[in-house]
This record gives C-alpha cells, structure tokens and sequence, in this order.
C-alpha cells in the first residue's frame, strides 16, 4: 500500500505544480512559505539519536515548550528538534528560543528523508491530531518508535477516519502507544480498531501549560475602576456578535472595557474595518506605549500581537473565546481564562475542545451559549451579580488546578517508549 500512496501523492504533486508555481509568482507570503517547507532541517547541525516533536501551530508550540522543560528537569539527555506546520508556530518556537526549531516539509519522502538524515531521530514526538502519512510510514521503515501525546480524536475526524478504517490503521501502524487526553478519545481510536493495548489515557497537558493567577504572569496593570472584558480568539464570524454586544453593555455599563484578539493576526486588518463600521473608537495594542495601560482610556482594544492575551485575561472580569459558534472551527483554548479566575463564555460546536468544555460547564466555571444571540444577555447577567460572577470564576480556576499533572504522566510513556 506504500507504493500506491506514494505513486497517487506524487501524481498529485505533479498535477498541481503549475499552479502553486503561478501561485509563487503572484504572492511573495506564499512563495516564503514554500522556501521554508522546502528547506526542512537543512539550517541545523547534524544531531544524533535527536528526540523529534512536532507541534502544529501556536498552541501544540505552547505545549511543546511545556514538555520540552519538564523532559530537561526529568534528565532528557537526547538533543531535541521541534518541528512546526505553520509559520505562527514556527515564529513562536523561534521567540521562545525552543531547540532546534524547523518547518515540517511536504509530507512526502522526497523532502522527508532530508530531514531523518539530518536529526536522526530516535524517537518522534506527534501532539494532539498531527498524523501525516509519509511522515508515519518513514518511521515505520527507519525504526522509530512513535507516540502520540495530548492525543484528540474529534467528532468530526472519527466520522471521517471511519469511512476509511483500513488507510487510518495503515496510516497509524507505525506510533507505538496512542497517549490520549480523555476517555473519549481512547474510546474513538478503539471504535477504529487500534488495539487497546496501544492506548493509554493521561490527560491534557493544556492543564499544565497555563499559569496560575495574576502573579504567574508580567501582566499589564490596568486602573482598578476598568472593566475589562475580553473577547479572545476571535474568529471570523465571531467580531460581530461580539461588537453588538460590546456597544449594548457600553449604555449599560459605561466603565467597561472591550478587548478583541483575532486567533489569526493577518485578520487585525478585517476586524479593525469591522469596527469602524460601528463607528466605535478603538487602540491599537502595538501603538500604545509600555506601561501606559493603567491610564488607558479608550474602550475598546484591538490586540495586533501574539502572546499577550493571557495578560488580559489576567485582568478580565469576563471572558468569550471564539471559534465555537462555527462548526467548521471547533472552538479556542477555554482553559487560558479559567485559570485566572475568569468565567468563561463560549459557543456550542466545540469539536476540538469538548472534553475542556464539558469540563468548565460541569464544574460551573464554564457557560455555554447555544447561539450568538445568548452572548448578550449572558453577559450582562454576570455583570449584574457579582457574586455569581465571583463563584463561576473561582469554579473555573479549581478546575484547572484539579486537572494538572498529564505532563508527568505522559513522560513516563516517553521513556518507556523510546528506543534505547
């Protein structure tokens, strides 16, 4: 079956070529993207019995970096290369000055066997749902153990994987243990045929990667009268809703304070018209001096930066996080908020974090609103009763104080797993 895979992704490669050349030729970001695809490990020196991670984007990174410091602190000798898919993730490993940081090439041998010569990995890493094909099949061949850590298997992905239950088993012959961050998800792969004995459930280092409370973080200080509430990974289709909101509890509550952070940035442009069109005055995060916030004045933010916003839910009395009223994205991280003592809003498709969301609303720490219209009132209830508001911010920070420890856990399976 590998040879057909790979005579039918390499046709596609060569169909498609003339046009991802035009495409090249036409956008200088794209053409970027595919320079440092092709490049892969090239730029690192040449590493021996490497152990491999590969993180997705900005989040996987996070957890990565988490990982990454518990493995040295456990006595991880083996040289660490981290990989990412996209260029966000890429940039962020790079600002936290992670070891060894790449671009993950095309999944295809062409370009991966660069890489395995280059770092020689004697283990190989996946976070959460990165299964790649010719990236699994080639560790089959070279003998590298693998393992999936903070593994998810969504609603979605299941239905999709269980109309091809033979290529998903094919695919993933080659990872040694399935570490998966809830019942759930061991139940789904077990539905897809992986053995039982491959599956392992550690829970979900997302819990270990937050701080804890104000003083975990440099956070901005903000005047004690503000009222921030923010709306944080917004996606398209969530500025809105959100907007209309914000404009609503202004004539109630004229002290608050609106925050609004795109999950993607290249979207700051799009949000920042939205917001013009009701005509509502707004600051730039970037364009605002350092230190400058205890005096901000304005009502409404507009952050154009990565890696700040858990410094404004540090400071919120409220919090929405987007992406969960569209199915098509399955929701945002909700656990940043909850661990600053925020309750937290978000919608009802939370494909993507449904055990955290399941979680936060069983506890009390969490609301989850069956549409956009509820955000409005919703939020007005918590501003209204401050007790309320109290109670369901302490309920969401005991959660994911509760929930800590899946990094130490999964760990164990890394050593256990790798070869000697």
């Amino acid at each position: 079956m590998d040879f057909l895979y790979y005579i039918l992704t390499g046709t596609l490669i060569l169909v498609s070529s003339p046009f991802l050349l035009l495409r090249g030729l036409v956008s200088s970001t794209f053409r970027n993207e595919i320079k440092e695809k092709l490049k892969g490990a090239n730029a690192l020196p040449q590493l021996k019995k490497s152990l491999w991670i590969h993180a997705s984007s900005v989040g996987e990174v996070r957890l990565a970096k988490t990982l990454i410091t518990n493995l040295q602190e456990q006595g991880e000798t083996r040289p660490i290369a981290l990989s990412t898919f996209t260029s966000t993730g890429y940039a962020l490993a790079v600002e936290e000055n992670l070891p060894h940081v790449f671009r993950l090439p095309f999944d295809f041998p062409l370009w991966l066997n660069p890489v395995f010569d280059r770092i020689t990995p004697s283990q190989l890493i996946l976070i959460e749902a990165e299964l790649w094909p010719s990236l699994l099949r080639l560790c089959k061949k070279k003998n590298v153990p693998v393992l999936q850590v903070n593994g998810r298997m969504s609603e979605k992905s299941f239905t999709r994987y269980r109309k091809f239950k033979s290529f998903f088993l094919w695919m993933t012959e080659a990872i040694t243990l399935f570490s998966m961050r809830s019942q759930k998800d061991a139940e789904r792969l077990f539905d897809l045929g992986v053995p039982e004995e491959k599956i392992r459930v550690t829970g979900n280092i997302k819990f270990d990667v937050l701080p804890m409370g104000f003083d975990a973080l440099n956070s901005l200080v903000f005047n004690p009268s503000s009222f921030l509430i923010v709306f944080g990974s917004t996606r398209p289709g969530d500025e809105g809703p959100a907007m209309e909101a914000f404009i609503k509890l202004k004539t109630d509550f004229p002290n608050i304070v609106g925050v609004i952070a795109p999950r993607h940035m290249q979207r700051c442009r799009e949000v920042e018209d939205l917001i013009r069109e009701f005509n509502v005055e707004y600051t730039l995060f970037s364009e605002t001096p350092e230190g400058d916030w205890i005096n901000h004045p304005g009502s409404l933010i507009l952050v154009d930066k990565l890696g700040v916003l858990n410094s404004f839910y540090a400071n919120a009395k409220l919090a929405y996080v987007g992406g969960g009223f569209n199915p098509r994205f399955g929701g945002q991280n909700i656990l940043e908020p909850a661990a600053f003592d925020t309750p937290v809003l978000f919608g009802n498709h939370m494909n993507n974090f449904e055990e955290e969301a399941r979680i936060l609303v069983e506890s009390g720490g969490g609301i989850q609103l069956q549409n956009e219209e509820e955000l409005y009132p919703a939020l007005k209830q918590l501003l209204m009763n401050s007790d309320e508001r109290q109670t369901t911010g302490r309920a969401a920070a005991e959660t994911v104080r509760n929930h800590r420890g899946a990094v130490l856990r999964t760990i164990k399976f890394i050593e256990e797993t790798h070869s000697a």
